[in-house]
């Protein structure tokens, strides 16, 4: 039989009907496997809630980290929270389903902390030469790229959504400062932890919402054994100060289509390697 493993998928995103039933047909290895959702389970809290709970059904332990359309308020869902409220309402579900959120204590896979995060992006990846923010959404929007966010992700009551990452991020860092200094982590945020694994986007503009600088040593300050990460649907492994990062995304169809899938597996083993 094979060895319990810590397993990691992200971007579902279930509203398409050939992600749903992707969705549906995944199954742990062993009934002692642990699954890392990265975000981008879908739009809706309903679907949201029912591929949670699926999920949680079938592992014996689920960690999920939001993604950025979870977070989106949109006309059709029926829960019109937004910003910090709907992120706090995201929890509670999550949590009346057994699943662990980047708001409770970290558990620990064998020695190691699983720490799931919730830390957005700040525009600080900004488009080289661009000096501030308004000139690179400016750049980005004259090359024809601007992400949906702009208009369905809400910061309230933060002012903007800068303010929110920033605030986010020192929550964040004084929590995994706290781990004991001999233990290793697995960190897993919708959004890579450093800027690298951007360069390989074929719209470079779209970087700006894709992360943040003040992340980028947390790897190697808080002894990150893998970094799990979603949000650029390019699911591959990358190799940053020695760490691993694995980016977990299914995609959309039309994208995993493209990569020549017709039936993907998306869920990546992280531990053992």
């Amino acid at each position: 039989m094979s060895t319990p493993g810590l397993y990691a998928v992200s971007d579902l995103h279930v509203t398409y009907p050939e992600n749903r039933a992707i969705a549906e047909s995944l199954h742990p290895v062993t009934p002692d496997d642990w699954l890392i959702v990265a975000g981008d389970v879908a739009e809706q809290v309903t679907d949201i809630q029912r591929t949670l709970a699926l999920l949680a059904s079938r592992w014996a332990t689920v960690l999920w980290a939001p993604g950025n359309h979870e977070l989106w308020t949109v006309r059709e869902d029926a829960v019109q929270l937004r910003g910090e409220e709907r992120y706090r309402h995201l929890v509670e579900v999550a949590r009346d389903l057994g699943v662990h959120t980047p708001e409770d204590p970290y558990p620990r896979w064998n020695d190691t902390v699983i720490a799931p995060l919730f830390v957005g992006y700040d525009y600080s990846w900004r488009v080289p030469g661009m000096s501030t923010k308004e000139d690179s959404l400016r750049n980005a929007e004259a090359a024809g790229v601007l992400c949906t966010d702009e208009f369905f992700l809400h910061p309230d009551p933060h002012p903007s959504r800068d303010a929110w990452c920033a605030e986010r991020a020192a929550i964040t860092e004084a929590r995994l400062a706290a781990i004991p200094s001999a233990v290793p982590t697995v960190l897993a945020n919708h959004y890579p932890l450093v800027r690298e694994p951007t360069d390989i986007l074929w719209k470079p503009e779209f970087a700006q919402w894709c992360g943040t600088d003040l992340t980028a040593d947390w790897h190697v300050r808080f002894r990150a054994t893998v970094m799990v990460y979603g949000h650029l649907h390019i699911p591959r492994t990358t190799w940053h100060d020695g760490v691993r990062f694995e980016e977990v995304s299914l995609g959309y169809p039309r994208e995993w289509r493209r990569r020549g899938t017709t039936a993907p597996a998306p869920i990546r083993r992280i531990l053992p390697a």
